[in-house]
Order: structure tokens, then sequence, then C-alpha cells
């Protein structure tokens, strides 16, 4: 689970969602393709894959998880932490695209 490379995600490091994915990859796929899994680097949401060239295949399904949100007041303290719902594509579900169609489907999708 450990790189050089600059991780390309914002996963903070919770064990909890780690294992959640993780879950899913094998239920999905199998655990021979689970110890690929790194959060930090093949794991993203549709937008950072986008941001980065790459597109979900047609028809596949969100792995499901969570992030924690801080609600702040004006003065920048924490009031409130939230769940929030978030849909992660892992590496096998998105493909390649030029750098033409990143940029449509980046308009697109403000």
């Amino acid at each position: 689970m450990t790189s050089k490379k600059k991780p390309i995600s914002n996963w903070t490091g919770s064990k909890e969602t780690y294992n959640k994915i993780l879950l899913q990859i094998i239920d999905r796929w199998d655990k021979t393709e689970a110890k690929r899994y790194d959060p930090k680097f093949n794991c993203l949401t549709f937008k950072e894959w986008l941001k980065r060239g790459y597109q979900v295949r047609k028809g596949q399904k969100a792995l499901k998880s969570y992030i924690f949100v801080e609600l702040k007041d004006k003065d920048g303290e924490v009031i409130k932490k939230i769940i929030k719902p978030i849909n992660l594509f892992y590496v096998r579900q998105v493909q390649k695209i030029s750098k033409a169609e990143t940029k449509n489907k980046i308009e697109k999708s403000k």
C-alpha cells in the first residue's frame, strides 16, 4: 500500500473506508485484484478520473464509501462533522480518453 510517488487522491488513511472498498473489490473481482488496490492511486471519483484523462466505462457501478465533512463556524472552528456518501471507481472501471475528449467532458460536467 505504500508508494514513493505523490498520491493523486485525497484519501486520508481511514482503515474503515479502506476495508469497505477492499471488500467490494474482492466481491466484484477477486483477492488477487484486491492486492493491487491502493486508495491513494487507483480508486478515484468520477471527476478525479476525468481530470486525469480517463472516463468511467459505460455500465460500471460505483464502489460505495463515505467521507467526513467538517462544518466550521466563521472563526474556522469545527462545529460539526457529517458523513457524506461518496462514489468511487477502481482503475479497472475506467479507460483512457483523448485530451480533446477530456476537455469536452470536463466542460459538460460543470
